[in-house]
């Protein structure tokens, strides 16, 4: 079996590729809402889903569960109440806590732009045959997972 080597040549670096593919999947992203008249961000996108699937979620641990900085997920959970996609209200379990909420018009935003992020994923994986897209997610969920614990923000799951 071949081993990967680098060679000093940067445009076979699998960090080099993995960005680049990243900067075109955000790309296809915002064109693919702006042409359905939505202003929201992966990011955004990620935090809505996920609260949707949990409500009452609170911050942390819904930036566990999109692999987002703990410190920054604020910044983000303030501009989609601000949009009115999602609410804050405090606990009733703990006064201290926080919890997440999609509001009404959060839920008809993800049901109108939920086709077109999937007609996205469809585009990234396009110029692969059906077998090598299944071999393809298979291998980069492999490597993300074994980079995990070296993320600054690691993806927790909810069993974890």
């Amino acid at each position: 079996m071949r081993r990967y080597e680098f060679d000093d040549d940067l445009y076979d670096a699998p960090g080099h590729l993995i960005r680049r593919l990243q900067q075109a999947a955000v790309s296809m992203f915002m064109t693919e809402t702006a042409s359905a008249g939505l202003d929201l961000t992966p990011v955004q996108f990620g935090a809505l889903t996920m609260t949707k699937h949990h409500p009452g979620i609170d911050q942390v641990t819904l930036a566990g569960l999109i692999a987002y900085d703990k410190a920054t997920i604020g910044e983000v959970v303030s501009r989609l109440i601000a949009k009115g996609l999602l609410t804050r209200i405090v606990s009733s379990a703990d006064r201290r806590s926080r919890e997440l909420y999609v509001t009404d018009a959060g839920s008809r935003q993800l049901t109108k732009m939920t086709p077109g992020v999937w007609r996205v994923q469809q585009q990234l994986l396009a110029a692969l045959s059906e077998s090598e897209q299944v071999q393809f997610l298979d291998l980069l969920k492999k490597v993300t997972e074994s980079v995990n614990e070296r993320s600054r923000a690691p993806l927790r799951t909810a069993d974890s």
